[in-house]
């Protein structure tokens, strides 16, 4: 039976979830105030990495008192707007309980349901259409400054063989066999196999959007105002006008805490923000992705430069970006090439929609039967973009999902 569904939000998840439905032979609108694969996009600045292997949360065993250090060093990773604590606390306190072996284990658990073939769903979602060009296959590979680093991460490393991650460890001559630039600093690495990266995230989406439109599918640009469920489907309220579909997914990323407390619910969500420097025309790139561990960002060979894409700092939707983390980046990926030169450079600044058990939402909601959430999916939402729109659509269409929903489920926190 063909549906007629609104899709609220144009990222990744938004699209992919619009694509798949399409597919389905279903009528698909998509929503967003933005065009597909804009920098005011949250999945325009991402990492770019098709990250099999992200399955360990943020918060883990012994991070609490690491923060006080994180917070007060200039070069950390993380990076807080006092003023906005206070908002942030009834997130953060649940965030932060989690940071227990059982609570780890159990998120590694879910996400891996979603995560471990994220290359094999990319590739799926784009073939036969221009985004297919933008995905590259790769190793991922986690930069240590010593091997007693590496091995001090052992757990981690644990938790990901166990969902079928294969990581090769390298020394630092292995590594200068295909990087012969490396810094110093870095002298041990977890090559992460079977991995890959997207060499432009935002046009990578907007292929995919453009692929979408051209085959029936529909583009409304315009912010929402309200969702609201209805006997036979649902209504969305855009500048003043209603617009009725069948079914609605709900795929806003951070946006989408406001119509979620409007059905109902209590998402608790929190805006991670997220920050990219690209370094444009660099004398320096990486062979293919490396996490500096101890920076804790990302540096992405792509077709615009290098990018260098990660920090975190807590502040809420509203407010600009911090020069901070610019700094910190502009600093220490010194330490990943010392004699790195670049021409001019692109600073960005997103929104990275994360729950307090690093969970996404998706189903739908009990509050509204007609509507399905699909938010939530933290850093990795490139990652899990493609696989989460294909769950959405087979919940949709009557189909079984073969991935247990339970972890997922839309208001587990009311």
């Amino acid at each position: 039976m063909s549906l007629r569904i609104g899709v609220i939000g144009a990222g990744i998840v938004g699209v992919s979830t619009a694509e798949w439905l399409r597919r389905d032979g279903h009528d698909v609108t998509l929503i967003d105030r933005n065009n597909p694969g804009e920098p005011a996009q949250t999945s325009y600045g991402n990492a770019g990495i098709l990250a099999a292997s992200s399955i360990i949360p943020v918060p883990v065993p012994g991070l609490l008192a690491k923060v006080p250090k994180m917070l007060l060093d200039p070069l950390g990773p993380l990076h807080l707007r006092w003023s906005y604590l206070p908002k942030l606390l009834p997130w953060l306190v649940p965030f932060l309980r989690r940071a227990t072996r059982a609570d780890v284990e159990a998120t590694a658990r879910a996400l891996a349901t979603i995560v471990t073939d994220t290359v094999e769903q990319h590739k799926a979602l784009a073939a036969g259409t221009p985004a297919a060009a933008f995905i590259n296959d790769g190793i991922y590979a986690f930069l240590y400054t010593s091997k007693a680093a590496c091995d001090a991460d052992e757990w981690g490393h644990a938790i990901r063989r166990e969902h079928g991650a294969r990581v090769e460890f390298r020394d630092r001559a292995r590594l200068l066999e295909d990087d012969p630039h490396l810094g110093e600093h870095y002298s041990y690495a977890a090559c992460h196999i079977d991995h890959g990266w997207i060499s432009d995230p935002g046009g990578y989406v907007a292929a995919l959007a453009g692929h979408f439109r051209s085959e029936g599918g529909r583009f409304l640009q315009g912010e929402v105002d309200d969702i609201s469920p209805r006997d036979a489907g649902a209504e969305i309220s855009l500048g003043g006008l209603t617009h009725g579909f069948d079914r609605v997914v709900l795929a806003g990323g951070a946006w989408s805490a406001k119509l979620a407390k409007r059905l109902g619910h209590k998402p608790m969500l929190e805006s991670e923000r997220g920050y990219h420097l690209v370094l444009k025309e660099p004398n320096r790139k990486p062979p293919f992705a490396y996490m500096l561990t101890d920076a804790k960002f990302v540096a992405t060979p792509m077709d615009g430069g290098l990018r260098c894409a990660g920090q975190v700092e807590f502040g809420g939707l509203t407010a600009g970006p911090s020069e901070a983390p610019f700094r910190v980046v502009n600093t220490r990926v010194r330490q990943l090439y010392p004699d790195l030169t670049w021409e001019n450079e692109e600073r960005w600044l997103g929104h990275r929609p994360s729950t307090v058990d690093s969970v996404p939402f998706i189903g739908p909601s009990p509050q509204a039967k007609s509507i399905y959430f699909a938010f939530g999916a933290q850093h990795i939402g490139l990652t899990t973009g493609p696989k989460t729109g294909r769950l959405l659509a087979d919940l949709i269409s009557a189909r079984t999902p073969n991935v247990d929903l339970a972890p997922f489920r839309v208001g587990r926190f009311d």
